[in-house]
């Protein structure tokens, strides 16, 4: 690949139109951008007032994939994250977290796979249109195991394929496995409750709070079908239990220490109490910035790939105002009480 810096007015122009999916801005683009090298210089103000770009989030996914490339030349290539471009994330990504209703805000937005890595409760509400709060946590809760696999595609889809038709390694389920699995446990009358609902394996091992109530009241289970929750019940804690402890031990691996609250609970039951205050404002849903430790490297379970590569990392001071930052601690900090819908 040639370096950024190397770059001619008219590869600039390819990759805006082509690789970024911007057509709208090339006029202004050719005009002012004459090379890879002003290109990567290029700060907020100068999209903003310089090439008409208005979106906020038009913007910052510019400015993420400028400081990818600019990563890329001092020898790290580029990220995992490159690879998933704006209709992947749409239809295919989406469609996995169970939650396609919003695939046209994505859409419009261009949101790509570093842009998704960036993303926070604030702009899916604010800009992303998506109020309700179960489904801001399961969007966060699949970004979080997208960025606990490195944004590897190919990784995440080869463990899917791997439990397809085992009920093991339930992180990785897409909203429509979760689904097999319910008709698996004879619970199928039930299935269809979860079309569009937000329910995915990253949120029922990754989410303390979403507990054997939560999953009753997704499939739609009457609160007086009391042997029907109770089988649901031991169904839930022989997957889910394993699944926890095991993703506790994944994060510990990788060298993060104490593992987020939201997996110092190994049972589908009460959610941890949580009395401090968090630093995100308005109790920001936030993912950390993670490297594995050295020799580490990301395959299989007890030894698969969850190496994870910040796509985001060391943007220029101008950029780094005006993008969110990463904290520590659970992505899910400030939520205790989930409701589960579906639109």
């Amino acid at each position: 690949m040639t370096p950024m810096s190397q770059w001619r007015a008219g590869t600039v122009q390819a990759w805006l139109e082509v690789v970024m999916a911007m057509p709208m801005y090339i006029r202004t683009c050719s005009e002012n951008v004459k090379s890879g090298k002003v290109l990567l210089g290029l700060t907020d103000e100068d999209l903003e007032l310089g090439l008409g770009v208005s979106s906020l989030m038009h913007r910052r996914k510019l400015r993420l994939a400028i400081e990818d490339y600019r990563d890329a030349e001092n020898g790290r290539g580029l990220s995992k994250a490159a690879d998933m471009d704006h209709h992947w994330v749409a239809k295919a990504w989406l469609s996995d977290v169970g939650l396609p209703q919003y695939s046209q805000a994505f859409h419009n937005h261009l949101v790509d796979g570093r842009l998704l890595n960036s993303l926070t409760r604030r702009d899916l509400e604010r800009h992303l249109n998506i109020t309700k709060t179960f489904h801001q946590v399961s969007l966060l809760l699949g970004i979080e195991l997208l960025h606990l696999l490195n944004f590897d595609k190919e990784a995440l889809q080869a463990r899917r394929v791997q439990c397809e038709h085992q009920n093991v390694d339930p992180l990785v389920w897409t909203s429509h496995r979760v689904m097999k699995w319910i008709k698996d446990i004879d619970l199928k009358e039930f299935a269809e409750s979860l079309l569009s609902s937000g329910v995915h394996g990253a949120v029922m091992v990754l989410d303390p709070t979403f507990n054997i109530d939560a999953m009753a009241t997704a499939l739609g289970i009457p609160s007086n079908k009391h042997m029907i929750r109770r089988h649901l019940v031991e169904e839930m804690k022989t997957l889910i239990g394993p699944a926890r402890a095991d993703t506790k031990q994944d994060y510990e691996h990788l060298g993060l220490g104490t593992p987020p609250p939201l997996l110092r609970q190994n049972s589908a039951g009460r959610p941890p109490s949580s009395t401090g205050r968090h630093t995100d404002d308005e109790g920001s849903l936030r993912r950390r910035a993670v490297k594995p430790p050295t020799g580490f490297s990301p395959k299989t379970r007890n030894g698969r790939d969850l190496s994870c590569h910040s796509s985001n990392g060391s943007l220029p001071r101008d950029v780094r105002d005006q993008t969110p930052p990463r904290s520590e601690g659970s992505p899910i900090h400030g939520y205790t009480s989930i409701e589960v819908t579906n639109v």
